[in-house]
């Protein structure tokens, strides 16, 4: 998919053992990116699934951004929202959102750096014993040689990890609203509304289904299924940037929320049955004044 990319010229940085070969830079900026709508402005004959990126390259790039690109410069847009762009001026991002904003009018292009991350995929040469092992750190991975799959596979992890940074923050907005209404009952103030409960219940929902349903961090992409040195390179990013732990962190964290909206929806429940109670101790009572005022005339 990625082949044609490997025809730029290398620049080599640090020492002779290692060459720059690409530069990656992902963001989330959205919940969700129709990409079929993508792929039929740009005469792309192919219907995209949710598990799988939009690449943009060459003649679709050059449609959208309007002059010709660098063969280099690639754009991968992901269903649930992160984009990726490999080898990319900022210039040609903001011509990319610009262009997003007619796809999904509620984008916000001022705050789409808010959650990103950069990184850069470097190729060993003149192998030896401390380059010959796939490498990673904070801001670059080492491959002994290049392969077509390598590029797909660092957009695809560090996409999950923007995606899963931005939902991370919007769990700890929820946490935060939370926090307020046990304020509340800590003061003895007990009302909870229905509408406070739904609008928070439904936080947590649209959460879990950000989380499990689009970011897809259980799922492998489909090259790992069929090349076991993808697979090995997959999993061993996939853990350097602990995508399994952060998404198993966030299921505990949304598994304790919905046990405090259960005690909430348990305390406003008490709450109306205590006051419909009362209400009817209320009728009772004015029914007998009503009787002994009969009985007096």
């Amino acid at each position: 998919m990625l082949q044609n990319y490997f025809g730029i010229s290398l620049q080599v940085l640090y020492n002779v053992h290692e060459v720059f070969l690409m530069i990656f830079k992902a963001y989330a900026i959205t919940n969700e990116i129709d990409l079929n709508k993508i792929a039929a402005q740009c005469s792309i004959p192919k219907k995209y699934t949710w598990e799988e990126p939009l690449i943009l390259e060459n003649k679709a790039l050059t449609n959208i951004l309007g002059h010709i690109t660098d063969p280099s410069e690639l754009m991968l847009i992901f269903s649930f929202g992160s984009i990726v762009f490999i080898n990319t001026n900022p210039q040609d991002e903001q011509l990319l959102l610009e262009y997003l904003k007619t796809i999904k009018p509620d984008l916000e292009q001022k705050n789409y750096r808010l959650y990103q991350d950069d990184y850069e995929l470097r190729a060993a040469v003149m192998v030896t014993d401390e380059t010959e092992n796939l490498r990673f750190t904070d801001q670059y991975a080492i491959v002994p040689e290049i392969q077509p799959y390598h590029a797909e596979l660092v957009s695809i992890v560090i996409a999950k990890s923007v995606a899963l940074e931005k939902t991370e923050a919007q769990l700890e907005k929820i946490l935060d609203t939370l926090e307020g209404t046990i304020d509340r009952l800590e003061r003895g103030k007990l009302q909870i509304g229905d509408k406070e409960l739904a609008r928070t219940t439904a936080q947590i929902i649209q959460h879990e289904y950000n989380t499990i349903a689009y970011i897809m961090i259980l799922d492998k992409p489909d090259i790992t299924w069929a090349n076991g040195d993808a697979a090995q390179f997959y999993e061993l990013m996939s853990d350097f940037f602990e995508l399994n732990d952060r998404y198993e962190i966030l299921k505990q964290k949304t598994n304790v929320l919905n046990v405090i909206i259960g005690h909430f929806a348990s305390i406003s429940h008490s709450m109306r049955g205590l006051f419909i109670e009362w209400l009817i101790v209320g009728l009772i009572l004015v029914e007998v004044v009503l009787m002994i005022m009969d009985l007096v005339k």
